[in-house]
C-alpha cells in the first residue's frame, strides 16, 4: 500500500481560503468542513492536517507532517532548517519596524537603546544585532500596534499588508525587515510522492500568472508579431486555409496582457483570443 503523505495547512486566518482554493485547483478532492482537523484526499494519497498557522513549521520540523503551507515570516522566526519547495504568491505582507508618526526617529539606527515590541522577537533581535543597534525586545502575542500608545515600547515590529492598521494607530514605517508570502515547506530530503505535490501546486501557481493568447496573423508580418511574444519560448505557428495567413498561439505573462493586445493588433493580428491557463508545468 502506498504510504499517505501529510500536508499541514492553516485552519483559519487569511491564508485558509486561498490555500483551500490552491489545493482544489490542483485537482485534489477533499472535504474541508469547518472545525475538521484532518481531511483525507479521495484521489491522491494525501491527508490534509488543519492546524494553527503558527504551529505548521513545528509540525513539519518534528515529523508530524511531511509538508506544510505557512508564511515565510514564521519560517524565518522559527529558525528551523526546512526546505522551501514553492512560493505560492498569496498572503503577501511585510515585517516592518514602525514608530509613532510624531516620533523623532527616522531610521532603525535611531532606535539604539529603545524598547521594541513585536510578535517576531527572534527575527527582530537578529535584524538589529546585525546592524549593531542595541534594543530591548518586548515580546507580545497580539495588538502590537498599540504598544507605543500604551507606553510599552518606543517602536514596534509588526506584519503589514496594506498599511491601513498602522495609519489608524498613528504609526509610520522606518524600515522593512523582510517580505513574506505563503510558502510550501518540507523537511530536507523529502522526495518521492512529495515531489508530486510540489509539481501540482507549482503548476497552479505558474498557470495563474499566465494567459494563453491565440490570433490570426498575416504571414508577411509574422516576424514582427513573434517579436512581441516572448512568453514561454517560441510561439506556435499553424497554417490556415488562406496561404497568406497563419494562426499564432503563445503563453504570455498575465500582467503584460493588456499592454500587449494593442501592439499585436497594430502589427496586423486579428481574431485575438485570451484564455486562462489551468495548469502549467515548466
Amino acid at each position: 500500500m502506498t504510504p499517505r503523505l501529510r500536508l499541514a495547512v492553516p485552519n483559519k486566518g487569511r491564508l485558509l481560503d486561498p490555500t483551500v482554493s490552491l489545493l482544489r485547483d490542483a485537482g485534489l478532492v477533499f472535504d474541508a468542513r469547518e472545525r475538521s482537523l484532518v481531511s483525507r484526499c479521495e484521489n491522491f494519497p494525501l491527508d490534509i492536517l488543519f492546524a494553527r498557522t503558527e504551529d505548521i513549521v513545528e509540525f513539519v520540523g518534528d515529523g508530524v507532517a511531511d509538508m506544510g503551507i505557512t508564511g515565510r515570516n514564521l519560517l524565518v522566526e522559527s529558525g528551523r532548517p526546512l526546505e522551501v519547495r514553492a512560493e505560492l504568491h498569496y498572503g503577501r505582507c511585510r515585517l516592518e519596524a514602525a514608530v509613532p508618526a510624531d516620533s523623532r526617529f527616522q531610521a532603525t539606527a535611531d532606535l539604539d537603546g529603545c524598547r521594541v515590541a513585536t510578535s517576531h522577537p527572534a527575527t527582530t533581535e537578529r535584524f538589529f544585532r546585525e546592524r549593531a543597534v542595541r534594543v530591548e525586545i518586548v515580546p507580545l502575542s497580539g495588538a502590537v500596534e498599540v504598544a507605543p500608545r500604551m507606553g510599552l515600547a518606543d517602536a514596534i515590529v509588526d506584519l503589514v499588508s496594506t498599511g491601513s492598521t498602522m495609519l489608524v494607530n498613528g504609526l509610520r514605517s522606518v524600515d522593512t525587515l523582510l517580505t513574506s508570502e505563503a510558502i510550501l515547506v518540507s523537511s530536507p530530503g523529502t522526495d518521492g510522492p512529495a515531489s508530486d505535490v510540489v509539481t501540482m501546486l507549482r503548476a497552479v501557481v505558474d498557470a495563474r500568472e499566465r494567459r494563453y493568447v491565440m490570433m490570426n496573423a498575416p504571414l508577411s508580418r509574422l516576424a514582427e508579431i513573434e517579436a512581441l511574444l516572448p512568453g514561454l519560448g517560441s510561439p506556435s505557428v499553424l497554417p490556415l486555409a488562406r496561404p497568406d495567413m497563419v494562426a499564432v498561439h503563445a503563453v504570455v505573462n498575465a500582467d503584460e496582457t493588456w499592454g500587449l493586445l494593442g501592439r499585436l493588433k497594430a502589427a496586423g493580428a486579428s481574431g485575438i483570443l485570451v484564455l486562462p491557463v489551468e495548469l502549467l508545468i515548466q
